[in-house]
Parts: C-alpha cells; structure tokens; sequence
C-alpha cells in the first residue's frame, strides 16, 4: 500500500519532469493558450482568399508567356492537360501583366506571416496519433499533406524567384508550375472538409452539438494551457503587423517615388540605372550577358526574315523607317515594373510587312545577340505583331536606348512579361510558329 501511494503520487511531486517527458503526439505537451479554432478559422479564411488570388493570378501569368505558341516560350514540357486553359493573351489594356503579376507577388509576400501562424495553429494535429481513424480522416490527411507541402514548396521557390536566388534544382517554371498544380488539389480537399466548420465557428465562437446539448470541446485548445501572455485578437494583430510590414516593404516595386524607394525586400527596391531618361530597372545587364561595345556597334545589322527573302538593316536605316511611339511599362515575373516609359521605333506590323505579309502580320520568332541564359529566344503571338504599339524600340525618353535597355533595338509589347520584351534584337522571323 505505502508503495502504491508513493506512486500515485508522482504526477504532483514531480509535474515538471513529466512533462518533459512528453512527445509531440501528447496533446498535453502543446501548452500555448493563443491555440484555438476561432483563431485557426480567422487565419483559414484569410489565407482562402488570398491563396485563391495568387493560384488565379499564377495560371494568369504562365498563360502571358504564350507558352503552346512555341517550344521556346514553353518551360514547362510535358503539361498535357494541365494546360487547359490557355488562350492568346491580350495586348490589352497594356498594364495587365503589370497588375496581375503585381498582385502575384505582392499578396504572396504579404501571406507569409498569416501562413506560418496557421501551420503554428494547427501543428499539434499534424502529431496526432492514430494517424487515421478512418477512411474519411485519412482523405483529410493526405489533403493536409498536400496542402502544407505544396504551399511550403510553392512559397519557398517564390520567394528565392524574387531574390533571383535559383538554389532549386531544375527550372523554375516547371517546379512552380507543377508545385502549384499539387498544392491545389490539396487546397481543394481541404476548403471542401472544412470550410463548412470554420464559417460556423466564425458565426458562433465555438462548435456547437445538437440543440440543448452542452457546448462541444475546442478541439485545438491546450488542454493544460500556459497563463495567457497574448490574447488570441494580439496574436491576429501582431500577424496583421507584420504582412503590413512587409506590404509596405516590397509594394513599392510596383510603384515610382517614395514608395519604390522603401521596397527593401526586393533586389529592384531603389534600383536606378544611373541618371537620364534610361534610369529605370533592368534584370539583366549587357555585362552580365557578355554584350560587348564590338557586338552592337557599326556591324551591327538586323537580320529580317519572310516570304519576301532575308533582309538586312543597320540602325541607321531603321532610324530612316517611320516612327512610332508607345508608351509602355516593363514588368517582369519577380513582381518589379516600371511606370510607363516613352518607347521609340519601328513598328513591327511594317516589319512585317517589308518580310512579306503586309495585309495580315504572323507571328514572329524573335532572336537576340545574347549567346546563353533563358529566354535569349522567344516568340509572339500574331495579335501582339498586329498591335500598333509593338515596336523594335530604338530610343527610349526621348533618348537612344542605353546597352542594358537593349541598344541597339529592343522588342517592346504592350502586355507582355519582361522577358518577351528582347533586348539586342539580331533576327526576326515572320511567319506561322
């Protein structure tokens, strides 16, 4: 008996020591009293919106690149019909990837705070154990496992694009895109289990049994919580802080004047190219692609390819052609833009028309001098030949374009990614691609 009492008494003489004893499965050993599922739902229906923006806005941005117009322009092999939906992206209105590739990043920027606190909300489930109770619970978990992978995955390459940091292995393109296509059939169990229960808990505080019975447990709640330190509306606060933090850190990419000059998470946050009408952001530099002063200057000819034969154009006599102006943005897929700038040139429906097609402009394939690195090669669609604003670009501002804006000739298209903007443009060809 003195033996069974010494025993049974352990818990109250040595409480600390058990409790280190515990394992990630007991939910005794998750003691935060923030932990609940009105906190878990808030977050839920936030990141609801915000992750189905950025899934919408991400098909939108791949669909810009024209990628079953060529195999140049397609980085991602083998989709099938993960390609659906794609269409001839528009010319119009000519901020649209501007805004939609704004939004992209930007919302993706700010939901990294409320994603990490609904991960932190929800951790002790992901210890339960069994690991399934029954056919319906292990869907829910495979579901979780897709969700909080898919969106660790797709948050983590994202983010390393903005940076231009590609530690991954293989391309971007391909593991975003496939990533995203796992991360949404998890997103979609998991709404469809439990979207019901989190706008009842929204609407009631707590879950609730059948009429006249007793209020149900909260099932994420701490059953032995810690003395409180935080109120769960703190911890949304704080959470609300800190994508307001980051909002107002990396926005201003999108933006010119004070904000632009704040944007401190972002490489082109601040970034001028030096004084005049060319200081505006640029992603790759002649350096960097090894463009030298002997490849764009007097030898320089632009190769024009079509029905009517191979044609050949120095800059002078592309300056002696009709001008054209447009005034466009550049806008790339890491989020950066530039307000509109005031392009130069000539248009490349009269390109066109000297190869061959002067009533109905084909598409084109559009080569630069740069000898490697992605998208040195890229092809538009006929829509964007026929706009009156697509130009080979030969001033920029009143001013000849500078070697990291493209001189000799650039492609610039109202609409259109960054990169299918070319720059050291050495070969068009018109024609059905």
């Amino acid at each position: 008996m003195p033996e069974r009492r010494r025993i049974a008494s352990l818990p109250d003489r040595f409480p600390d020591r058990l409790t280190a004893l515990r394992t990630p499965a007991d939910p005794g050993f998750w003691r935060s009293p923030v932990r609940g599922v009105r906190f878990t739902a808030v977050l839920g229906l936030v990141l609801l919106v915000g992750l189905t923006l950025l899934f919408v806005t991400g098909l939108l941005s791949y669909a810009a690149y024209n990628p079953d117009l060529d195999p140049v322009n397609d980085k991602t092999p083998g989709k099938g019909l993960l390609g659906f939906y794609l269409f001839a992206w528009p010319t119009g209105p000519h901020w649209l990837y501007r805004l939609t590739q704004g939004l992209h990043v930007t919302v993706g920027i700010v939901l990294v705070p409320v994603l990490l606190a609904k991960l932190w909300s929800v951790i002790p489930r992901l210890f339960a154990l069994p690991p399934a109770r029954s056919v319906g619970h292990a869907l829910e978990r495979i579901s979780l496992l897709l969700l909080v992978g898919g969106a660790l995955f797709e948050f983590l390459t994202g983010l390393l694009n903005i940076q231009l940091d590609y530690l991954f292995p293989g391309s971007f393109y391909t593991l975003h895109f496939y990533g995203a296509w796992v991360f949404l059939a998890g997103f979609v169990a998991h709404v469809a289990l439990k979207l019901p229960q989190a706008v009842r808990v929204l609407r009631s505080g707590i879950p609730r049994g059948e009429p006249d019975t007793p209020a149900a447990p909260d099932p994420l709640a701490a059953p032995d919580p810690l003395p409180a330190t935080l109120s769960r509306r703190g911890a949304l606060a704080m959470v609300g802080a800190g994508s307001l933090l980051l909002l107002i850190t990396s926005a201003g990419r999108s933006f010119d004047g004070p904000l632009r000059r704040i944007a401190l998470l972002t490489p082109r946050g601040g970034t001028e190219q030096g004084p005049g009408p060319n200081a505006f952001q640029v992603n790759k530099t002649a350096a960097a692609v090894r463009i030298t002063p002997a490849d764009t200057g007097e030898r320089w000819r632009l190769t024009v390819r079509g029905p009517a034969g191979e044609l050949r154009f120095s800059r002078a006599e592309l300056l002696a052609m009709e001008q054209h102006s447009a005034a466009l943005p550049i806008a790339c897929v890491e989020g950066w833009s530039t307000s509109d700038q005031l392009w130069r040139g000539v248009r490349l429906s009269d390109l066109a028309a000297l190869a061959g097609y002067p009533d109905s402009p084909p598409d084109v394939f559009v080569e630069s001098l740069q000898r490697s690195g992605s998208f040195r090669k890229a092809a538009l669609r006929d829509n964007q030949v026929r706009d009156g604003r697509s130009l080979l670009a030969l001033e920029v501002n009143g001013a000849p374009l500078s070697p990291d804006h493209g001189y000799p000739a650039r492609i610039i298209v109202p609409a259109a990614p960054g990169v299918l903007n070319t720059k050291w443009v050495e070969t068009l060809t018109f024609g059905e691609l």
